[in-house]
């Protein structure tokens, strides 16, 4: 049985997996635009195989694809009434795959599209949305909670609240606009001290931005709290005017150009960990190979490769053609028979 997560951050950093709907939509299993998780239920293998990838990769948690499965967004692609067995069956996935590596399943719960900041019954029908996910997951077993990609404050107070209810411990994180406030207009450094004083035990950022735009906030929420901190940005460039990548001419059906390098977030798992972050992972564009780079750099799986030659010294690979042992480029001379 794998540590039970605060155990785990208070011995270092953890790594958390990476995103599953805009990878799952290139593989041809959810449509672009609703991004809907319904692939548990249609095409579980799938999901079972990108959990596996995360894994393998060096992820040390496992998120259930429960984001957007809460009755009121699935109603829009007609889905009313499947929220039971989406929740489940996502679950169930996960937990297949946890205990194959011995790592751990967070329950997830997201922006619900339902709460509005004018209406104060919104929040009850956001806190009944989340209850009724939590509920199902639970009775299927999950290590914690993870409610991410909240634009608004009041929604993710909504999530702690729901959250706290189940017992376990409860990660929420913020996910900050092209304005980095949220959108009730408050600073990301008071969404986490408000959050930590709800009852959350970690609290951060994720999604949107890429690493470089995101830093820079998440240096603000290591400032602001006591608690432990999460980071999972996004996968896709940001343009630094306009950070969130869905607001990119691009989404949802052009971002393959702006995909970042897998060097990217080697760089950033070292640059948060050093700045005190005790959670990293990644969250849209970013895939498994994203979270192996991470996990090199953080020295949580080895960097070494297999050494490899050949016996009589004749070139037999492309990358042997173009470069020397140094790992420089060279042209290789070629002699016209």
């Amino acid at each position: 049985m794998p540590k039970p997560i605060l155990e785990q951050l208070s011995e270092g950093v953890v790594l958390g997996d990476g995103g599953y709907l805009l990878e799952l939509e290139k593989r041809g299993y959810v449509q672009a635009g609703p991004f809907t998780p319904e692939v548990s239920i249609s095409n579980p293998e799938a999901l079972a195989e990108l959990h596996r990838e995360f894994m393998h990769a060096g992820a040390e948690v496992l998120q259930t694809l429960t984001y957007y499965a809460s009755e009121a967004k699935l109603a829009t692609v007609g889905l009313e009434g499947k929220v039971d067995e989406i929740n489940r069956a996502a679950v169930r996935i996960a937990r297949q795959v946890a205990a194959e590596g011995d790592v751990l399943v967070a329950g997830n719960i997201s922006n619900t599209w339902e709460y509005d900041p004018d209406d104060l019954s919104s929040a009850d029908r956001v806190r009944a949305l989340f209850e009724q996910q939590l509920a199902l997951q639970m009775e299927e077993g999950i290590d914690f909670v993870i409610g991410e990609t909240y634009s608004y404050l009041g929604e993710a107070l909504v999530a702690v609240e729901a959250a706290k209810q189940t017992g376990l411990p409860v990660m929420v994180t913020m996910a900050p606009d092209n304005n980095p406030r949220s959108l009730e207009g408050y600073t990301q450094a008071e969404c986490a001290r408000r959050l930590e004083a709800a009852g959350a035990d970690i609290v951060g950022l994720n999604c949107l931005r890429d690493p470089e735009t995101t830093l820079p906030l998440l240096q603000e929420v290591r400032d602001a709290v006591s608690c432990y901190v999460a980071c999972q940005p996004a996968g896709y460039h940001s343009h630094p005017e306009y950070p969130n990548f869905v607001s990119s001419s691009g989404f949802p059906l052009a971002l393959d150009p702006m995909q970042l390098p897998r060097s990217v977030f080697g760089e950033f798992a070292v640059r948060a960990r050093d700045m005190g972050i005790n959670y990293l992972g990644t969250c849209c564009g970013a895939v498994a190979v994203h979270t192996r780079e991470m996990a090199r750099a953080l020295g949580k799986l080895s960097a070494e490769e297999r050494q490899w030659r050949s016996s009589d010294g004749r070139v037999r690979s492309g990358y042997e053609l173009q470069h020397t042992d140094s790992g420089h480029a060279v042209t290789a001379a070629v002699t016209p028979k």
